[in-house]
């Protein structure tokens, strides 16, 4: 029963990010080519421009980071789980990576969250549009936590897995 609501919730979540990171995607590449058009083509010179592609690029690469997180396709180095014969030492592997994963996210999450504090208290915006620096900083506040959600997963998969092998031991 829980399996199922975290599962659904799982789905719409990532279909959620997909497309917030479509939208994001389409956005960064028409503007970049109307910026493109407007200046080599019609010639004209549109302030701020560069400075929303910026906005919609960070959350394009957040999201993106968000995405390989929730789908277990984040870069890593498997030299050690390959030498690991044994299913219950590599769900121990396993477990200690996610364990040291979220510690690292979490204290990813407390420096997002002290940089987009701090860029509430002294609100600042770019100058050609006057962009608040908050938004772009609110893509890594979502990213940090929803990386520290996606490792807290892969402790809790890696635990369950482990208490499962004793059982049928």
């Amino acid at each position: 029963m829980i399996g199922r609501l975290f599962s659904g919730l799982d789905n719409r979540v990532g279909w959620v990010l997909e497309a917030a990171a479509f939208v994001s995607s389409m956005l960064v590449v028409g503007l970049m080519l109307f910026l493109v058009l407007a200046r080599y083509v019609f010639g004209w010179s549109v302030v701020g421009l560069l400075e929303l592609i910026m906005l919609f690029g960070m959350w394009l690469y957040m999201l993106g980071g968000l995405i390989a997180s929730r789908r277990n396709e984040h870069l890593v180095v498997d030299f050690v789980e390959l030498q690991i014969s044994d299913q219950r030492m590599k769900l121990m592997h396993k477990a200690l990576i996610s364990l040291i994963t979220l510690i690292i996210c979490l204290f990813f999450v407390v420096l997002a969250y002290r940089m987009l504090a701090w860029g509430m208290r002294r609100p600042q915006s770019t100058p050609g549009m006057g962009i608040p620096l908050w938004l772009p900083q609110a893509s890594i506040m979502l990213a940090a936590v929803g990386c520290s959600c996606y490792a807290l997963r892969d402790v809790i998969c890696a635990l369950t897995g482990i208490k499962r092998l004793k059982g049928e031991h």
